[in-house]
């Protein structure tokens, strides 16, 4: 197993895991000051933070860890049997004409094949700058990326029942099953707050059909007011699994 770093971005927030190589990996939060954005606070991150400081370096001071910069922007999906143009301009304009507030940022295609889907999302530039400016080997991927292939792979069974999942991280919560060996439904939502996440885990339940007393839903991560959201989900979900310690991206 390689050293491994991953410098996971959200709204306004960083972490950062560090994986040794022999199976141990330690999560190190870090306090975004909020009044400096994202790749200034990274940048500070990589000058002031001890336990980036330690890690291995090349002759011209950049970590060798194998680095993965994580971030939690939106996602596109376009079915792998959707024919697309790759070239970055034209990426960038089908990224925006589904996904808006995200003009300038670089866009970047990740291909999941255990889902048959390609995923299109943006990464701040200057985030990746920052990243590239103190680690020798970079790449990027979405935080719902690995969430989605291993739920279908831990989870999703041709039987008939159905499975709603809904991950809470980085003050959202993402909502998403599968049907046909594809994602069938894919969407993240604000979740700052308890009521709201009701509203949308909801809203999906009975837009998707899902059965009362048949179907499953998963929650994963740590949910805003968790006791009081799970007694409210479960008057209208018979059957509920809770992990509030999933973090698939450590």
């Amino acid at each position: 197993m390689d050293k491994q770093l991953i410098i996971r971005a959200g709204h306004g927030t960083l972490s950062f895991t560090v994986s040794d190589g022999a199976g141990n990996a330690t999560v190190y939060p870090y306090a975004v000051k909020s009044d400096r954005s994202l790749p200034a606070n990274l940048r500070e991150a990589f000058k002031e933070q001890q336990f980036l400081r330690a890690l291995e370096r090349d002759g011209g001071g950049k970590i060798l860890y194998d680095t993965v910069l994580m971030v939690a922007s939106p996602v596109m999906l376009v079915p792998d049997d959707i024919d697309i143009d790759t070239t970055p301009a034209s990426i960038d304009a089908a990224y925006g004409e589904i996904i808006t507030g995200y003009k300038g940022e670089e866009k970047f295609l990740r291909s999941i094949p255990e889902l048959r889907v390609k995923a299109v999302f943006a990464v701040d530039s200057d985030l990746l700058l920052v990243a590239n400016d103190n680690c020798s080997h970079v790449t990027v991927d979405n935080v719902m990326a690995p969430v989605w292939t291993e739920r279908y792979l831990s989870e999703y069974q041709n039987d008939g029942l159905h499975r709603l999942f809904a991950y809470f991280h980085d003050k959202k919560v993402s909502v998403f099953s599968f049907e046909q060996h594809r994602i069938h439904f894919a969407n993240t939502f604000d979740a700052v707050h308890a009521h709201d996440a009701l509203y949308y885990i909801m809203f999906v339940w009975k837009q998707l059909g899902f059965s009362q007393e048949e179907d499953v839903l998963y929650l994963l991560g740590t949910m805003p007011h968790a006791d009081w959201l799970a007694t409210r989900l479960k008057t209208y979900v018979r059957r509920i699994e809770r992990d509030e310690n999933y973090n698939r991206n450590i």
